[in-house]
């Protein structure tokens, strides 16, 4: 789709394919480091933070590279078939913009959580330089486009809600597929 449909102007493969550029920016920074910090700050976050579940600290300090690379490509499978319906329907689609406005409202969770630690956390360094910035910039190009549907408070918990499902569901699928792999064949 291009040029003018009702009085709107379709957006470009950089506002709609530019989702996947800036996610595959931020989360190679997350395949990079999450397992390794994991591992080196959870026993100081533990002594920091006794309220939180014992099971979160465990889960964070088995962390594996692989299974963590697995949970990212299938992330990546969601973005990418986000950006793609946003490039087929000039930026107008739902799952774009939703996806987007999660995209966003998960960096400004990585800076939160860089605040309460006061310190780095894998993530942190690419939202306000990536995430934040492009997701300002698109949203910028569908408003001026006529196509941004308009922000309410529901469509944050849309965005955040798509952001958690999508990360659970991508992290029990690499569970599956890599953690099966790391176990002892039976015999």
């Amino acid at each position: 789709m291009s040029g003018h449909e009702g009085g709107r102007r379709d957006v470009g493969a950089g506002v709609t394919f530019g989702l996947l550029a800036a996610w595959a920016a931020h989360d190679a920074e997350e395949v990079v480091l999450v397992p390794r910090w994991a591992r080196s700050q959870v026993p100081e976050l533990r002594g920091r933070f006794p309220r939180v579940p014992d099971r979160i600290w465990r889960h964070l300090e088995s962390i594996d590279e692989r299974e963590f690379a697995t949970a990212v490509a299938g992330m990546a499978v969601v973005v990418a078939a986000a950006a793609a319906d946003g490039y087929r329907t000039g930026g107008r689609s739902a799952f774009y913009q939703t996806a987007l406005n999660g995209f966003g409202l998960h960096g400004l969770v990585h800076l939160a959580q860089a605040a309460v630690v006061r310190g780095y956390t894998p993530g942190s360094a690419t939202s306000p330089v990536v995430v934040i910035p492009f997701t300002l910039w698109a949203r910028g190009r569908l408003r001026r486009a006529g196509v941004l549907r308009p922000a309410r408070p529901r469509d944050v918990v849309q965005g955040l809600a798509l952001a958690a499902a999508a990360t659970v569901a991508t992290q029990v699928m690499a569970g599956r597929t890599v953690g099966r792999n790391r176990r002892p064949p039976r015999t």
